[in-house]
């Protein structure tokens, strides 16, 4: 297997890497309450996915 004969410099692998980036996660409304949720997710605040009650949230006091 060919190794490399010499080894790269720290601008060679920084242009390598500059389409490694973190995206955003993907963010949709709850249809039940209309809070902002991840997507195909439980709603955390009313417990609700895909039109029908998946758990009971806790009460916040």
């Amino acid at each position: 297997m060919p190794l490399p004969k010499r080894r790269h410099s720290h601008t060679r692998g920084a242009k390598r890497r500059t389409h490694w980036k973190l995206s955003a996660p993907t963010l949709s409304t709850c249809s039940k309450c209309g809070t902002t949720k991840m997507a195909h997710h439980i709603c955390p605040s009313c417990g609700y996915y895909g039109g029908r009650e998946v758990i009971t949230p806790k009460k916040s006091e």
